[in-house]
């Protein structure tokens, strides 16, 4: 329930080892690279990055003909195959697969050839057609759309825009052009363009050409046969086509089987870029090799004992310098370690701070819970995930078995509350009472505690002592920081006395009977009130004098006193945000409640049964998505703002070991 502690590993080997050394670190998977400059004339670093650059494109190529393969040859996988995580490998095996990744890779420029080829071939054939329509006005046509002249004539065949006849056309074409010697034919009209077909003698040719163009004369698709030939032509490249895009798609399928090759191959060139990377960083003689960087302190000492024995190579564990921030690796136990990626979103803990997933933990759950507590919810919830976990758990990756851990302890969470609040898929129980089994009105699953949506005020009253609980274990944490670090006075200015301050005015307003009814509590006796007044007065003078006690100008701290002070209204602030616990469990009962309503319109018979097993199933599955997405929300958002707001601020840097960081396998000795 902690950080993890860092320690610094220092390695100086053989250069010939260099390979072995780094392969096995990097399938042990434990150390940081982080190589201090060392000033002296023996060490360098060697510049990798074309070579590199030469492995991130096998592997470019790899996922480009896995995307391929997944358009074209999709897989058929279950619904939940997503959830098994990556093919486990032993070292023996991952050596042998190794030795085809070279005739893979040119199996992947072949599969992009041949996408290539068929994309090729499949947008031909839109061309094609455009072409055959291009030429359907001309079908009539028996000569050649390119003729432009004979001996002694010019030849014009094209299209003029709208609907002409021949009387028309010739009308215009003369008052253009003062030619009367010519032959024209329309060879199809309709409503946006009419097709010609023209002869002149050459001496008029320009003149002609002149008036066709203030005519808006545009030529048709040329071709060295008449158009009904050229159709029958385009018919059969289109058949070609089309034949031919099939072969290559079905070339493409055939190299299906070697998809796991391809993932292996994809792997393989990541890892060795990856490896080529930390290569770059190295510090290298001509015989020499030097690494360092940080590694977890309970696997540092069996780690360089390893290597000592495995290789020509010398390990040194140290402590990091003072000046040194390690990286920051998480350890919780099984009930905290589900939210390490709730606190990693934020920030991972800076070098002074604690690890804030325990504290989280003892309420996240608790707030998830209130804000859906619905148990027919919850149970739908710790049932599905724990099916997933019992069946996916040992393959699955170790991210989304936390998520779903933590969606387990969710739903069973929302199944508590739930029971307390009287909630069941909203008010079924009692509607299925009623409608179908001719129970009264009284028949309903019972709360154990209280219904919110009949008492709402008790229910916000409980939203805010949950407030106050959670804010105060934060101040609490931020107080345990400070007596770790031995600021003993800045613990009792920045805590103590604000804890003073914020219970004094709690039981100073408990003690007014119109607060107290408000908030549908007994109010406490009036005698509490001065002392209580004389507490809230000190306590406020003392945040006031030490608020700003880093400025040595008096006038300054007084003003930075006065803007700490300032502060309680943030803690109001902060109280009425966790109204949204009342809000958003309201809105899950009240949902619930319209869809069961809905359900029951149709009565007690079998139309009506059936309409409302659809809108019970459909309402509900709507809203569990909406409302538990709106829980996981506003429940992070209480954690970090209100909560972590009062005692962290984050900052440090994940621990980023150097791994095989592989999608499809992964080393079965991994650490």
């Amino acid at each position: 329930m902690s950080v993890v502690p860092m320690k610094r590993i220092s390695v100086a080997a053989m250069k010939r080892d260099r390979k072995a050394v780094l392969e096995y670190l990097q399938v042990l998977g434990v150390v940081q690279i982080s190589i201090r400059e060392k000033e002296d004339d023996i060490f360098e670093k060697t510049d990798m990055s074309k070579t590199q650059q030469v492995f991130l494109k096998n592997n470019e190529k790899a996922e480009d003909a896995l995307a391929v393969l997944k358009r074209y040859a999709p897989e058929k996988t279950g619904l939940l195959s997503s959830l098994e995580g990556r093919k486990e490998l032993t070292r023996e095996e991952f050596d042998a697969r190794a030795v085809k990744t070279v005739e893979t890779i040119r199996v992947c420029t072949e599969i992009l050839e041949e996408e290539r080829q068929y994309a090729d071939l499949v947008s031909r054939i839109p061309k094609l057609e455009d072409q055959k329509t291009a030429l359907a006005p001309w079908l009539k046509f028996d000569l050649p759309l390119e003729l432009s002249e004979t001996r002694t004539t010019a030849v014009f065949t094209g299209t003029l825009q709208g609907e002409y006849t021949l009387e028309t056309f010739y009308t215009q074409l003369k008052k253009l052009s003062n030619v009367d010697t010519f032959h024209g034919e329309i060879i199809s009209t309709d409503a946006t363009q009419t097709c010609i077909f023209l002869v002149c003698e050459k001496k008029d040719q320009a003149a002609v050409r002149e008036a066709l163009r203030r005519m808006n004369f545009a030529a048709p698709p040329l071709t060295d046969m008449n158009p009904e030939q050229r159709v029958k032509e385009i018919d059969e490249e289109i058949a070609l086509t089309t034949r031919q895009s099939e072969e290559a798609l079905e070339r493409i399928r055939s190299y299906a089987p070697a998809r796991e090759d391809i993932r292996f191959a994809s792997d393989y060139y990541a890892a060795r870029a990856e490896k080529y990377g930390v290569i770059s960083q190295l510090l290298q003689s001509k015989r020499v090799f030097y690494l360092e960087g940080f590694i977890p302190a309970r696997s540092a000492q069996s780690v360089a004992e390893s290597i000592e024995s495995k290789f020509s190579a010398a390990a040194e564990i140290e402590d990091p310098g003072k000046k040194e921030t390690p990286p920051i690796l998480l350890t919780n136990n099984g009930f905290s370690e589900p939210l390490e990626g709730v606190t990693e979103s934020y920030s991972l803990p800076g070098k002074k701070e604690i690890d804030p997933t325990f504290l989280s933990s003892l309420f996240y759950y608790i707030l998830f819970g209130i804000m859906l507590s619905d148990a027919g919810y919850g149970i739908l919830m710790f049932l599905g995930t724990g099916f997933i976990l019992l069946k996916y758990g040992k393959t699955m990756e170790i991210g989304m078995k936390k998520t779903m851990r933590m969606f387990f302890l969710c739903g069973i969470a929302t199944t508590f509350w739930g029971f307390m609040f009287g909630s069941f898929f909203g008010d079924a129980v009692s509607v299925i009472g009623r409608t179908f089994l001719g129970k009264g009105e009284n028949f309903g699953l019972k709360p154990l505690w209280f219904a919110p949506l009949d008492e709402p005020m008790r229910m916000l009253t409980f939203c805010f002592i949950i407030a106050l609980i959670h804010m105060f274990v934060g101040l609490g944490a931020k107080a345990y920081m400070q007596i770790k670090q031995k600021q003993y006075l800045d613990m009792i200015y920045d805590v103590v006395l604000w804890y003073v301050l914020l219970i004094s005015c709690i039981v100073y307003l408990l003690t007014v009977p119109t607060m107290a009814d408000m908030l549908s509590v007994s109010p406490l006796s009036a005698s509490l009130q001065k002392p209580m007044m004389v507490l809230m007065i000190l306590s406020a003078v003392g945040i006031i004098l030490t608020g700003g006690r880093e400025s040595k100008n008096w006038v300054k701290r007084i003003l930075k006193g006065l803007y700490a002070l300032y502060g309680i209204s943030g803690w109001l602030s902060d109280i009425l945000s966790y109204s949204r616990l009342l809000a958003l469990g309201l809105a899950t009962g009240v949902i619930a409640q319209v869809f069961n309503s809905m359900g029951s319109m149709g009565g007690n018979s079998i139309p009506g049964v059936l309409m409302f097993i659809v809108v019970f199933l459909v309402g509900n599955v709507l809203n569990l998505a909406i409302n538990a997405l709106g829980a996981y929300v506003h429940t992070n958002r209480l954690t970090y703002v209100e909560f972590f707001g009062k005692f962290y601020d984050g900052g440090g840097k994940k621990f980023r070991p150097f791994a095989a960081n592989t999608k499809y396998y992964k080393f079965k000795e991994e650490m």
